[in-house]
């Protein structure tokens, strides 16, 4: 387990990162310094689009700046703070690809609405699931058993960004569902300040519920546990998958057919993730060294 300054240190980064790059808006998309050799933009301009604090997004997002600019495309970000935007902006064209969509139940919301202005380039990690997680010590082991000490927990689940797909779920199936309204009121807030609640809460060994996803590098950070969900009400296994506006492939085949052949396997994920968020600070530099790591799979990939 990391220490709880190491954690601040990275929540801040991470809080820091999403406004400087929501602040650059169209004219300027942030660029991976360690690419800037790979092209010039020869290929010509893709814009990834991520949730601002979704890890899953900002790991697929910065790896794929790198092998893209490494094959001569230029290359601009878009960190947005909620998932409408992310898929509005997919719709409209001012985003080409979202590369971390989680499906089918999480974001179908978002598909549906856009229709046919959006194309699933196909699922790059098989088994992702939402779940609501307390401390490894919290002697409560299923979602129902909540209900048993709601006092314990402040009366309230701590949640993200009010948009989140698991914040719909939680609130509109989950809640309902175990009755769970009935006493516990659920937090809209952000990942960063979720995570920040949680680490306080560990520290003071105190009880905490927080909605939760995996994959996803909290896991690695602190020693949590699932609550079981015996009614399946926060939904079956996802994928999460590399979402583009319709033309994308018609504007870039070569670039839709590399996004459409990768695939991650637990351990290249966990990697990935681990280098972007512990050891940068949920930056880039993570993903070129996992790139640098794992040289063999993207030669293969973009071959």
């Amino acid at each position: 387990m990391h220490t709880s300054s190491t954690f601040v240190k990275s929540a801040a980064v991470l809080s820091v990162l999403g406004l400087t790059l929501v602040g650059c808006g169209d004219d300027s998309g942030t660029e991976d310094d360690a690419g800037e050799a790979g092209g010039g933009g020869e290929g010509g301009t893709i814009t990834l689009g991520y949730i601002d604090g979704w890890t899953d997004g900002s790991s697929t997002t910065y790896l794929w700046q790198h092998i893209l600019q490494e094959q001569g495309y230029e290359v601009e970000i878009e960190a947005l703070g909620d998932a409408a935007p992310v898929y509005q902006g997919l719709a409209d064209g001012d985003i080409d690809v979202y590369p971390s969509a989680w499906l089918p139940a999480t974001h179908q919301s978002y598909m549906d609405e856009h229709g046919d202005a959006l194309e699933d380039l196909g699922a790059y990690y098989e088994g992702a699931v939402l779940t609501l997680a307390v401390p490894e010590y919290t002697e409560v082991d299923s979602i129902p058993e909540l209900l048993d000490d709601p006092a314990a927990f402040d009366n309230q689940v701590v949640g993200i960004e009010a948009g989140a797909g698991h914040m719909d779920v939680t609130a509109n199936t989950v809640f309902p569902g175990y009755g769970l309204d009935e006493e516990f009121e659920l937090i809209e807030s952000s990942t960063a300040a979720m995570l920040s609640e949680l680490d306080n809460a560990v520290s003071a060994e105190e009880d905490i519920v927080v909605t939760l996803w995996r994959p996803f590098w909290a896991y690695g950070q602190w020693d949590l546990k699932d609550l079981e969900d015996p009614e399946g009400l926060l939904g079956e296994e996802e994928t999460l998958n590399l979402i583009a506006n319709a033309d994308f492939s018609e504007e870039f085949p070569e670039v839709a057919q590399w996004m459409s052949d990768f695939e991650l396997t637990d351990e290249q994920y966990a990697e990935l993730e681990d280098l972007v968020v512990n050891e940068y600070d949920d930056g880039p530099e993570g993903a070129v060294e996992w790139a640098e790591n794992n040289q063999d799979f993207i030669d293969e990939l973009v071959g």
